[in-house]
């Protein structure tokens, strides 16, 4: 342990010390990414919690660091995405990197960060803006569905994929929760003022107003949850217990996908839920709610 309290001092504070003014930043870029990568092992798979507790906060200095500068915003960190999730926008105004930190119990904790290009008003020069998420929702007492929080009160999550709307972003995120019982979402992200906020009302769903759409299902399962650019939906699976016991029902842990599928397709300026769609037919533009025969679609999932 104390050699590799020595490493992680010599990346603080020893080969950290290529800055900006020293050399050229894409160098600096360079050599941040390499100290990164050889620092992803520790912080996400070593089998000793401390270890990987200690080697996260380096992770996140070092990046927090290096994306203070705008120049950062134009940086892939290729070498880093097994490890991490980077979603550029399609214009290229924001970006958001997230990452998860598994802990010991089976729960997991998250971090991350966007980077994002705001104007004041068309006179004014773009600003640079670096915001730190900070996850609170061991703490949050609302529901996950309908809490809407601000970067410093973020929901955590690791998002896999972005979609863009009119004047906001749908983000699909995956969330290790706890041992039995995993979870998916569509987070909601726009920016007011600057400042990005998660959670809004573009949802519709019957009797319901959600700022988000939460998956709860067993932590043995895979489930679709993916966005079909051709068609303009997102498709999931329906979760259902694994049988018709009255006494499973919320219990999640025995939820899972049961061969059918339902989507979220846009209209108007909102997210129609679409029941029972035939994710096997081409032509089928998910326009309204069908019953597929369910033992003719393959499932879209396989079980790990």
């Amino acid at each position: 342990m104390r050699t590799f309290s020595k490493i992680l001092i010599l990346l603080m504070f020893g080969s950290f010390c290529v800055t900006a003014q020293n050399d050229s930043l894409w160098r600096y870029f360079r050599e941040t990414e390499l100290h990164l990568k050889n620092l992803a092992p520790y912080a996400f798979r070593n089998k000793n919690e401390q270890v990987r507790t200690d080697s996260n906060k380096v992770f996140f200095k070092l990046m927090k660091d290096v994306l203070q500068y705008p120049e950062s915003f134009n940086y892939s960190f290729d070498s880093i995405k097994n490890d991490v999730s980077i979603l550029v926008n399609k214009d290229k105004t924001f970006r958001i990197i997230t990452w998860n930190f598994p802990k010991n119990d089976g729960t997991h904790l998250y971090f991350g960060f966007i980077q994002h290009w705001y104007k004041p008003n068309k006179k004014e020069k773009e600003e640079y803006q670096l915001h730190t998420l900070v996850d609170v929702s061991n703490t949050i007492k609302a529901s996950p569905e309908t809490y809407v929080g601000k970067a410093d009160k973020w929901f955590g999550m690791l998002y896999y994929q972005i979609i863009e709307s009119a004047d906001y972003w749908l983000l699909l995120g995956w969330d290790g929760n706890e041992k039995l019982v995993q979870r998916k979402f569509i987070d909601v992200l726009y920016f007011k003022n600057g400042e990005p906020i998660f959670g809004k009302d573009v949802f519709k769903i019957p009797k319901k107003n959600p700022k988000r759409i939460m998956f709860q299902y067993s932590a043995d399962i895979v489930m679709t949850l993916r966005y079909e650019p051709k068609k303009n939906a997102i498709v999931f699976s329906h979760l259902s217990p694994e049988s018709d016991d009255p006494y499973l029902k919320e219990q999640y842990q025995f939820y899972g996908p049961d061969g059918s599928f339902d989507a979220f397709v846009k209209d108007g300026g909102k997210w129609k839920l679409v029941e029972d769609v035939d994710v096997r037919n081409p032509e089928d533009n998910y326009s309204k709610s069908k019953k597929p025969d369910v033992k003719k679609q393959k499932p879209l999932y396989q079980p790990k």
